[in-house]
């Protein structure tokens, strides 16, 4: 087993008064040559967006997005005809494919809100761009990793990605064990936590820190408080 230790407190920030973010990779005004992509992760952001602010319309392509709202909620709209809002709860997947543009506010005129947006490179380069959203709240449990985004198309559990990458989600109490499987060979494991505390191969990890795992089949995750949990498990390229 192989690690990477990325600290939450080492992430890149950028603060324009609207806006309140802390990148895990290199993005926009923050680079650092180490902490450019991990396998096919390449960007992981974590946005304070304030009330009635965001992002105007602009392009992507040839970049898999996944939005995860922690609180508040997004509007989204986009050249694909797509006009929503996505929720805390809910999850957002963007295929870019050969070029899209949209735009993401937060929906409320009050309140701030946390997302997290997150690029994976493509499987396939220049695809019909496709736009899906999903509720699970009614699935995520305590004590249970739920399916989030996975490579099967035809699954009714989970959002497909155009990717052979798998997130799981889960709140767990202290003292659990999860036990993960990599899903396939040439896969990786990028684990983000949310809130809490947890333990990977003696390697304590806290809020918003994360462990890039690999070269390995399995990993013991064990919990030291109430945690919640993001397991990205990515193509290393």
């Amino acid at each position: 087993m192989k690690t990477i230790f990325y600290p939450a407190n080492e992430r890149g920030t950028n603060d324009i008064g609207w806006l309140k973010a802390k990148f895990s990779f290199s993005f926009g005004p923050y680079y650092h040559p180490e902490k450019v992509h991990f396998g096919a992760l390449r960007v992981l952001n974590d946005d304070i967006i304030e009330a009635g602010a965001g992002f105007g319309t602009h392009p992507h392509d040839n970049m898999e997005i996944i939005t995860i709202p922690l609180e508040g909620a997004l509007e989204h709209k986009d050249s694909m005809g797509n006009i929503g809002v996505i929720h805390s709860g809910e999850i957002q997947v963007m295929s870019a494919g050969s070029g899209v543009t949209h735009s993401e506010y937060n929906h409320s005129q009050t309140e701030g809100a946390n997302t997290l947006q997150i690029w994976l490179f493509p499987k396939e380069r220049n695809i019909k761009p496709r736009y899906d959203q999903k509720s699970f709240t009614d699935v995520l449990e305590i004590n249970k990793l739920v399916t989030l985004v996975s490579p099967d198309k035809d699954s009714k559990d989970s959002l497909w990605i155009n990717q052979d990458a798998t997130f799981s989600m889960g709140d767990f109490d202290a003292g659990k064990q999860i036990d993960y499987t990599i899903t396939r060979p040439e896969n990786g494991a990028y684990i983000f936590v949310i809130e809490g505390s947890v333990k990977i191969n003696d390697q304590l990890l806290n809020k918003r820190d994360a462990l890039g795992v690999y070269d390995t089949g399995s990993i013991l995750i064990e919990t030291e408080a109430h945690t919640r949990l993001l397991i990205m498990d990515i193509p290393m390229m």
